[in-house]
């Protein structure tokens, strides 16, 4: 039998556990689609040539992190009553 945590606060639960419930977070750049003209393409293959430069350098993680990740947590009743109430975890301190 697959036994599961709460990944917030650790009480345990079983596969079928009508008090397990599943949390996807997805985080992603909020990128406006690119206009593109025809002056534009003279200079895409040294602009693409730059971007693949700094690709290369660049930390994989951070890149991804500034892109795309999602995540996904097995969460009990209590926690997800809080989750739903509080989404963002705010603090009530100024």
């Amino acid at each position: 039998m697959i036994r599961y945590d709460c990944d917030r606060c650790g009480v345990a639960m079983s596969a079928n556990d009508a008090n397990r419930f599943i949390v996807k977070l997805e985080v992603f750049a909020a990128a406006s689609p690119i206009d593109v003209s025809l002056d534009d393409t003279e200079n895409a293959s040294g602009q693409l040539q730059e971007v693949l430069e700094q690709l290369k350098n660049a930390d994989p993680n951070e890149v991804e992190d500034k892109t795309y990740r999602s995540f996904r947590f097995d969460v009990c009743d209590n926690c997800r009553k809080y989750l739903i109430a509080n989404p963002l975890q705010r603090t009530t301190d100024s």
